[in-house]
């Protein structure tokens, strides 16, 4: 049987990977920020604020919720949808940690 090759890397590797592709689309970033631009949870219809279809929005919800950046509960036919404070807690974390490592490195002298 073989292996994934995410497997091969470090867990944590692995972790920040999956939070960075989680963000990996303008559409995702819009969704964050608005969110916590309000600063509430919401309940509305996203299509009014993104450019692109409920269906497409979806998906990109279901993709944040599974990164834990949002969170999702219903309430009744609507979904209130909010900012994760622990998921955005460990995006910095990671984010600022991964960052700091790159910034410990030599910088190459060489034009490539």
């Amino acid at each position: 049987m073989s292996q994934a090759k995410t497997e091969l890397f470090e867990d944590q590797l692995q972790d920040l990977a999956q939070l960075f592709k989680a963000l990996g689309h303008p559409a995702r970033l819009q969704i964050l920020q608005f969110l916590g631009a309000r600063n509430t949870c919401y309940s509305g219809d996203l299509s009014e604020i993104i450019p692109l279809s409920r269906t497409t929005i979806k998906q990109h919800l279901t993709e944040l919720k599974k990164a834990g950046l949002i969170k999702g509960t219903t309430c009744g036919a609507k979904t209130n949808y909010c900012l994760n404070p622990k998921g955005i807690e460990q995006l910095q974390a990671q984010g600022l940690s991964f960052c700091n490592c790159l910034n410990e490195l030599p910088l190459q002298q060489n034009k490539c």
